[in-house]
């Protein structure tokens, strides 16, 4: 049974008021992440406290470096159950993690932070290993420019 909203909504603000795109439908999901072309950043949110102490804040923290991904998007396990199935989709191979970060370039899978490389790190750590893909698989952008 998904937790009440007035818990979960501060948990879902923390990403969405970084400009990160919420998807809350397999449809969504599905039309987000496919054929996409660029990188893109999929967070797997979550209630447990390495979300909130580990994964949400290293993405805060990550998003603040200068190569950063085209397009962000997030979902919502235990809430959202239709479009976090959907986007686990995207994941072949691993098994359904949350929290979770995961990059894709073009569409590809090139980068995943499951819970086990995130549960027991600083939110610092998270950081670091998200601004090193994004160096590798995200395209340098002029400064000023969005």
């Amino acid at each position: 049974m998904p937790y009440p909203p007035e818990l979960v909504d501060p948990m879902r603000r923390e990403l969405t008021q970084l400009g990160i795109r919420e998807l809350r439908t397999a449809e969504e999901a599905r039309a987000s992440l496919q054929d996409a072309g660029g990188s893109a950043l999929l967070v797997i949110n979550s209630v447990c406290g390495c979300a909130a102490g580990n994964a949400r804040p290293g993405v805060r923290m990550a998003l603040e470096h200068p190569v950063r991904p085209d397009r962000l998007f997030t979902v919502f396990a235990g809430q959202d159950t239709e479009a976090t199935e959907t986007a686990r989709g995207f994941l072949p191979g691993y098994p359904p993690s949350s929290p979770a970060i995961a990059l894709f370039r073009d569409g590809d899978l090139v980068s995943l932070l499951e819970r086990k490389d995130i549960e027991g790190r600083s939110a610092h750590d998270v950081a670091r290993d998200l601004t090193a893909a994004f160096d590798k698989y995200c395209s340098k952008r002029e400064s000023g420019t969005d």
